[in-house]
């Protein structure tokens, strides 16, 4: 029998891989081999470097799930979430410290002191985060995308100036209160108490985060709404709520990830929050925007690239590099791979 001079032959069958894939895989394996050679060259430091880059990233993870919570609903680039993450940082020096007079060598009162203020904290940030979509963003839902993302860019330059007027320019010394202490050894390297409280708290708290926006009735409101805003309503969704729900838990978020920088890092100053919050943002497109995983993903990703850059010792760019590395990793993103790396790809709506 003839073969169907229609069919496709079996080459044409066979996906070819794109330009952008090989270069995406050069680049990959480019990046293995400096990692090997850097492993080589120094075993503890290259784990001591790794071991700070996690931690950073569980720190970038918290903000970037408020980005990527508030853009699954809205689309909206929240980029004021940034600044909230410095006022979490702010408010938790001055609750702490003003409020409760915390100072190293207060023993076992620290940790409910520390506890009280990580409310606070996360009570503060997310009531501003809900005021600002209620006074900045919802008058704007109908308009066209520009005006939000210009009034969302406003907000976020108040923020720094309402930090500067309240906080001053230097940066604010917190208490270091964080113990520092081993928890365990790792190839010469110690794993250290600070570094443990952040990953204790950014793991449950993804889970809490999977499990409400999955499981529970709000979380099936903040889905619906994210698909459909007008079906959802003629459902009984109330949207309004929805929507400031969902600022709510993503400016509790950017509080805590505030009152952990603090404390670890023990300095904040006022514009810290929009250089940290376009690096989050820059995590939540690597991971894809939208996907709660993905968010947690690009974050700790871009945390070693950039503890790898600042502090490898084989032919590393240097700090001086950081931001140029992260934000090409973002364009490269938007341009191969808008979708991110846990996204999945869907077609703009006619």
């Amino acid at each position: 029998m003839a073969a169907d001079a229609s069919a496709p032959s079996l080459a044409e069958r066979i996906p070819r891989p794109s330009l952008s894939s090989a270069i995406g895989l050069v680049f990959v394996a480019v990046l293995v081999l400096w990692l090997i050679k850097n492993f080589t060259v120094s075993p503890s430091s290259f784990i001591q470097v790794s071991l700070i880059g996690l931690t950073t990233g569980c720190l970038y993870a918290l903000v970037a799930l408020g980005y990527t919570l508030v853009y699954g609903i809205l689309e909206l680039i929240n980029f004021a979430n940034g600044d909230v993450f410095m006022l979490g940082g702010m408010f938790a020096i001055t609750y702490s410290t003003h409020f409760f007079n915390l100072h190293p060598g207060q023993g076992p009162v620290i940790v409910p002191i520390l506890i009280v203020t990580l409310v606070l904290v996360m009570l503060s940030c997310g009531a501003i985060n809900a005021t600002i979509e209620r006074v900045a963003y919802r008058p704007l839902r109908g308009a066209p995308r520009l005006a939000p993302l210009i009034t969302a860019i406003g907000a976020s330059f108040i923020i720094q100036d309402i930090g500067l007027i309240f906080w001053g320019p230097n940066y604010v010394p917190a208490p270091s209160v964080f113990p520092t202490s081993s928890v365990f050894n790792i190839g010469g390297v110690n794993f250290t108490w600070n570094m443990l409280i952040v990953f204790l708290f950014t793991i449950p708290v993804l889970l809490v985060l999977l499990y409400l926006v999955q499981r529970t009735r709000q979380g099936k409101a903040m889905r619906a709404t994210a698909q459909d805003m007008d079906a959802s309503a003629m459902m009984g969704i109330d949207v309004n709520r929805t929507i400031s729900f969902t600022f709510v838990i993503a400016g509790a978020l950017a509080g805590a990830a505030g009152f952990l920088y603090a404390f670890y890092v023990t300095a904040v100053r006022f514009d810290q929050g929009f250089q940290l919050g376009l690096i989050a943002f820059t995590a939540a497109v690597l991971g894809g925007i939208g996907n709660l995983p993905g968010a947690v993903l690009g974050a700790v990703l871009i945390g070693l690239i950039q503890a790898w850059n600042e502090g490898l010792p084989w032919h590393a760019p240097g700090s001086d590099w950081t931001q140029s590395i992260v934000f090409s990793i973002l364009i490269l993103i938007l341009v191969f791979r808008p979708e991110g790396l846990l996204g999945e790809r869907t077609p703009e709506g006619g």
